[in-house]
């Protein structure tokens, strides 16, 4: 008779178990699949909708505005002064931006976006809000100790920079503008856009890579 190894058991059934969906991605499938199934909504609808907030109305539209104020200063004044009016130019004035105020980073200045009470966030330009943003922990700690959280990030700013806390509300929302990386001179506005990270615009990245 084989001995049984306790030890080698468990392993195994914590790799089978590390490769299957979460508890909640399981609920939302088997929503989605009983909505399909009674024909109440289509799947390549769905399918539609979830590519245009990854891929288009995701952070590469945030990406695009900070990549065309690194470049345009004109447009980085207009963003500053009436960040809706300049979203608009590019087309990607929706509800969550019609109240957006845009700040910007700097050697002595370091922007970080949190939403206390909630959730508000510009999501017509960052797309769908990352989970950890809806947390009680990022709320409540982003105000208390945003240095602390920034370093949970792995985001170390020195004493000499101030961190500026912004509560976003239903009626006003914030990107923020990251320093634009030494040796990106040459680039275009799409090789700048490919640089420009999610977190970077609310505030959890602030050195980004270099050309």
């Amino acid at each position: 008779m084989s001995d049984f190894d306790a030890k080698k058991v468990a392993e195994i059934h914590e790799h089978l178990h590390s490769h299957l969906p979460s508890e909640s991605a399981l609920r939302v499938k088997a929503l989605e699949t009983l909505l399909v199934d009674k024909g109440l909504v289509n799947p390549q609808t769905i399918d539609a909708w979830i590519e245009a907030y990854t891929e288009e109305i995701g952070p590469k539209r945030g990406a695009r505005v900070v990549a065309k104020a690194w470049s345009d200063p004109d447009y980085r004044q207009r963003l500053l002064d009436d960040a809706p009016a300049a979203i608009d130019e590019l087309g990607y004035l929706g509800k969550a931006t019609a109240h957006l105020k845009v700040v910007e980073n700097s050697d002595t200045v370091h922007n970080l976006v949190v939403c206390t009470l909630c959730s508000c966030y510009p999501f017509s330009i960052l797309g769908i809000a990352p989970a950890w943003y809806k947390a009680a922990a990022y709320r409540s700690r982003a105000v208390r100790d945003p240095r602390g959280v920034l370093a949970e990030f792995g985001v170390d700013i020195g004493d000499n920079v101030e961190i500026r806390v912004w509560d976003s509300t239903a009626e006003l929302r914030y990107l923020v503008i990251p320093q634009r990386p030494a040796g990106t001179e040459g680039m275009s506005e799409d090789e700048l856009a490919e640089l420009v990270t999610r977190n970077s615009m609310i505030g959890t990245d602030r050195d980004l890579g270099e050309g």
